[in-house]
């Protein structure tokens, strides 16, 4: 049986299958969903867990090992088996639906794995824990359900915010759900329950310096060299550590790096664009990026941000600050400021 996340809770509430199966490529939802589950079973009396992590050399038979084992101290258990590639390959394949086919008693099988590709979601084994089970698979939310997710987290603390508010705080994390849990957690220990508007984000969300790094990132893609190095100076006059500031900057161009290659090897701008996830409110202006950027500029700057990384840490001569600004001028696409 396939379930959507939001249908996950309201199934938990009426009973409990002896087989789950959680993938997606969001960490938290994914993490989330695992949560609830073992949560659920503890109520029901599983109060035994063993943890198997699938790695290079996994024996597969320990899963039957497992499954077989009488417990000395608890009649219920889970097996939770970590799949963090989502590939069981075949000896694995066939491994998963054994155990579907031949369910052993109390004893509640927890599969939770990375993305799975079209095909693989269609395979055997999959099919074996949809039939036996639970099967719940975690699709990246557009930006309509990303501000429905928010409100609903935010009501959840006991937030009552304004349509307003949740757009703003939407905006500012571009899609990143634990950095948008982080923010709710911290507006509810700063202000407790009750009502939220704009005006209350921008007094205690928009002012981190984290999302002035993001901007120092945009301004930069955007070619905007002067407002850039404002925001630099500013983030290094209120004592942010450089490391902060190419930490952002790393991971941009490090993402930019592999969707340059793809864009220079004949793929199409939109779908690389797509499979990278970009946030839509981000597409035009990485696209852009894209348009003008050559892979090997890309890598430079990857070679740029490993040495100021050893700057920064004292492990090489020169100013980290300096070399950050040489770095925003490179990814705006201007001519490099002179040291003079």
């Amino acid at each position: 049986m396939q379930l959507k996340p939001e249908q996950l809770d309201a199934h938990l509430n009426r009973q409990l299958a002896p087989v789950y199966f959680i993938s997606g490529d969001d960490p938290l939802r994914v993490m989330e969903a695992a949560d609830a589950v073992r949560g659920a079973a503890r109520a029901q009396g599983y109060d035994e867990r063993d943890v198997l992590t699938v790695q290079p050399g996994f024996d597969w038979y320990s899963l039957q090992s497992e499954a077989g084992n009488l417990s000395l101290f608890s009649q219920r258990r889970i097996i939770d088996l970590r799949l963090p590639t989502g590939k069981p390959g075949r000896d694995g394949a066939q491994a998963l639906r054994d155990y579907a086919e031949q369910l052993p008693e109390d004893t509640l099988l927890l599969v939770t794995a990375g993305k799975l590709e079209p095909a693989a979601r269609k395979s055997k084994w999959v099919q074996a824990l949809d039939a036996a089970g639970v099967v719940l698979f975690v699709w990246p939310l557009d930006a309509r359900q990303f501000n429905t997710w928010v409100e609903a987290r935010m009501r959840k603390r006991g937030l009552l915010p304004t349509a307003e508010a949740v757009g703003m705080l939407a905006d500012r994390v571009e899609g990143n759900l634990l950095a948008c849990v982080q923010e709710i957690d911290k507006l509810y220990l700063l202000q407790g329950e009750g009502e939220v508007d704009a005006e209350m984000i921008t007094r205690l969300v928009a002012d981190s310096a984290r999302f002035d790094v993001f901007g120092l990132v945009d301004a930069a893609l955007a070619g905007r060299v002067a407002r850039s190095v404002r925001i630099l100076q500013g983030l290094q006059g209120e004592g942010v550590a450089p490391q902060v500031v190419l930490w952002a900057l790393a991971r941009e161009i490090r993402q930019l790096a592999a969707m340059s290659a793809q864009v220079a090897a004949g793929q199409a701008v939109a779908g690389v664009l797509g499979r990278y996830r970009v946030w839509p409110g981000r597409k035009t202006l990485v696209g852009t990026v894209l348009k003008r950027l050559q892979p090997a500029q890309c890598n430079a700057m990857l070679r740029r941000c490993a040495e100021i990384d050893r700057i920064s840490k004292g492990r090489g001569a020169g100013n980290a600050w300096d070399e950050l600004l040489q770095l925003i001028c490179e990814l705006a696409g201007k001519p490099v400021l002179s040291a003079a």
